[in-house]
């Protein structure tokens, strides 16, 4: 699995969008236990603390140990250096296993393989993801042009599982079909140009030519960002 994470957690952790409460809702209400859960490449513990709020205990795994620095430590929740193919304790078994804008990196048959160690039966594999941003007006045609013009060419080879809506992914369980779910974030210019600079190939291109990308679009930023102090932003 890659880390294209840990030279920039911080910044992961600070501007990150979080995701809606309807999700976590659904994903509650097909679970009719809640004593375990197991957060996959929990990153800065996002998902894993909203779980610990319903969960007795929860589970929480990533390969960046930068990453789990900055998340939040509560009582229930066990954090813990470890890929999501790593093979742990089989007795540890668990109701819900949540994977959040990370399962196009994994070994997918090495991670399933867990998976059916791991995950209880009726248990719920719960695979989370989104693409690219949308906003209003000429903003939009300036994020679309970044994503599919200036930087399409630096984004790793599995990025299209996610563009793909995580449908083209191997997946060998019974799927359920789903509500759709929107994220609708409220930003300055200063923390959506941020968020921008913790795409990795944002991250790619400005280890290739030592230039940073979104000085390419900053002045059609501001240009069209109009009159106003936040935007909304859609995912």
């Amino acid at each position: 699995m890659k880390d294209n994470f840990s030279n920039h957690a911080a910044d992961y952790a600070k501007y990150r969008p979080v995701y809606p409460q309807a999700l976590y809702d659904y994903l509650f209400s097909l679970v009719d236990s809640k004593n375990y859960a197991w957060d996959v490449a929990t990153g800065n513990g996002q998902v894993a603390t909203q779980l610990a709020q319903v969960f007795s205990k929860v589970l929480a795994t990533d390969l960046s140990e930068k990453q789990l620095k900055h998340a939040v430590l509560l009582t229930n929740i066990e954090y813990r250096v470890q890929t999501a193919e790593e093979n742990f304790d089989e007795s540890q078994q668990f109701n819900l296993i949540t994977v959040a804008q990370a399962i196009h990196w994994f070994d997918f048959k090495a991670f399933y393989k867990q998976v059916y160690q791991h995950l209880k039966p009726n248990g719920i594999l719960a695979v989370i993801g989104y693409s690219v941003l949308k906003s209003q007006g000429e903003l939009n045609s300036v994020i679309q042009h970044f994503y599919k013009e200036i930087i399409d060419a630096y984004w790793d080879e599995e990025r299209k599982y996610l563009d793909e809506g995580y449908l083209t992914i191997p997946f060998p369980f019974e799927e359920l079909q789903v509500p759709h779910f929107e994220m609708e974030i409220v930003w300055s210019q200063d923390q959506f140009l941020s968020y921008l600079n913790t795409w990795s190939a944002v991250k790619h291109y400005q280890k290739q030519h030592n230039s940073n990308p979104i000085d390419l679009i900053r002045k059609q930023v501001e240009a069209n960002w109009g009159d106003i102090k936040t935007r909304s932003f859609y995912f």
